[in-house]
């Protein structure tokens, strides 16, 4: 029997055709953005701490996962036998078809939203929690946006599986593509051409609908976007307008206040194995304090608990003569983000926010705290991108910048939060060494203003010169905390040859 052509091309100006085709695109559509968020509900709660959230949500997972779909069209569409009063809603094909979808392609989604959220760098949260941002903050301005771009390739792919389960609603008596078709063939029994356009209809939904999603991920690609540097006669221009920068807090200047910050006793393990074994330490205002020591002796256990990165088993920390942190304190104590605030952290892998702009990235946290209005943050953000020399960089976004430019930007992004005190932890180690001294002279020109820091560092060299007091740090315990001069002199032998002073000199 010869394909009937004529036939086959009339399908395609048949009104029910194209109203069968609007129902699969609405089905679908609705199925993909409903699912999409309950998705990344579950997604979120299967990664909480907390068993009687984490559990239940597994278990929808595995549950709708295992189910076929043709199974579950048929049990929800049947299910106001069971609950009479769900026979308003679900006795219409359309809206049984879409609960079972949502149902199905919610458990599904959870798990490419999970590998989203999976995706993104711990450091991302953790430079959060540094500049005060809270949970659900940190989720919609940073994780959300870095997971969704991760996990889109595959969400795409996802709406065409889900264009094409939909033909199974025909079982529910839905009239969509396939039931229009397998009524045709029914009469006339010319089944290979009444497919053959089926087949077609759902390739034009899929295409078209690819596209734009394509397209979406194709504007959320940043490496797609070309990096921007402003002439020298717009950084003049634009320089002109800015307002001074003052980074050192005014209570520097004080007399008789109390230390900036003091750690008494303070003792971090991990499982069984104990990094800091009672540390006691005194920081007046202004002081900038190296701590140097061998890898492994606790100088970034010790950084890190100090804005609450890492908590503490036992001891205290007090800012300003103020309560800060105490063994067991939890993240979301009112005490410790209070404190937070006060504290800049640069991290040894700068942490940076790779979806936003490096302007962005030191507007982020003053816009999120309020700290003033729109404008008068934007000119104060500039300035400080000025102060660290990257003006001209401002719309550039990380990837498009060197490692000591986004160090420096780094700087600049917790200098934006006015801290009282400064905490670098290694921020040199993993640049190359050309790329060492820009980020060490911006370092330096905050010491010279009189900002209170804490350097953890293995550049001697610097920390010898630029600080008020060195600590040595080894096994968990301050060694020694002296001024350079005084480790210079009278420092004991281990210091003494950790700091390269006790070289064997040939004969």
């Amino acid at each position: 029997m010869p394909f009937e052509w004529t036939y086959f091309f009339s399908l395609f100006s048949m009104p029910g055709f194209w109203q069968a085709s609007w129902t699969v695109v609405k089905l679908s559509t609705l199925a993909w953005l409903i699912g999409l968020l309950i998705g990344f509900g579950l997604a979120s709660a299967r990664q909480s701490a907390h068993r009687w959230i984490s559990a239940p949500a597994g278990l929808y997972v595995w549950f709708f996962r295992s189910v076929p779909l043709l199974v579950l069209l048929i049990f929800v569409y049947n299910l106001p036998q069971l609950f009479p009063a769900s026979g308003a809603l679900l006795s219409n094909p359309f809206y049984a078809g879409l609960l079972s979808l949502v149902l199905t392609e919610a458990a599904y989604m959870a798990e490419i939203h999970r590998g989203g959220l999976l995706s993104v760098a711990r450091g991302q949260r953790e430079a959060a929690r540094a500049l005060g941002i809270r949970g659900l903050g940190t989720q919609w301005l940073i994780v959300i946006p870095q997971a969704f771009r991760i996990a889109l390739p595959t969400l795409t792919n996802e709406y065409v599986t889900i264009v094409k389960l939909t033909s199974l609603v025909s079982v529910i008596s839905l009239t969509e593509l396939l039931l229009v078709g397998q009524r045709l063939y029914a009469q006339n029994f010319l089944v290979l051409e009444t497919l053959g356009a089926v087949a077609v209809y759902y390739v034009l939904i899929v295409t078209l609908f690819g596209w734009l999603l394509q397209y979406l991920e194709r504007c959320l690609d940043l490496t797609r976007r070309k990096p921007e540097t402003l002439d020298e006669a717009r950084v003049q221009a634009l320089r002109a307008s800015l307002p001074p920068v003052r980074t050192a807090p005014a209570a520097v200047s004080r007399t008789g206040q109390p230390d900036a910050l003091r750690l008494l006793d303070v003792h971090k393990r991990y499982g069984r194995h104990e990094v800091l074994k009672g540390i006691d330490l005194a920081v007046r205002p202004g002081e900038v304090i190296s701590i140097i020591g061998p890898s492994g002796s606790g100088k970034t256990s010790l950084i890190r608990t100090i804005n609450g990165l890492e908590s503490i088993e036992q001891g205290e920390i007090v800012l300003f003569g103020e309560d800060f942190i105490r063994a067991g304190d939890t993240p979301d104590n009112r005490r410790l983000r209070a404190g937070v605030r006060r504290i800049g952290m640069v991290f040894q892998s700068f942490n940076l926010f790779p979806h936003r702009t490096i302007l962005d990235n030191v507007l982020l946290a003053p816009r999120y705290h309020r700290l003033g209005d729109p404008a008068t943050l934007r000119h104060e953000a500039l300035a400080l991108l000025d102060k660290v020399g990257l003006l001209a960089h401002a719309g550039k976004y990380p990837h498009q910048l060197s490692g000591g430019q986004q160090q420096r930007v780094a700087i600049a992004r917790a200098l934006a939060m006015k801290p009282d005190i400064m905490l670098f932890d290694e921020p040199t180690s993993a640049l190359d060494p050309e790329l060492v001294g820009d980020v060490l002279a911006v370092i330096r020109e905050l010491a010279r203003e009189g900002m209170t820091m804490l350097i953890v560092t293995h550049e001697m060299d610097f920390a010898l010169s630029i600080s008020s007091r060195v600590v040595f740090m080894e096994d968990g315990l301050i060694q020694a905390d002296a001024p350079p001069e005084a480790l210079r002199t009278r420092g004991g032998e281990r210091v003494r040859r950790f700091i390269g002073l006790d070289q064997e000199q040939p004969a």
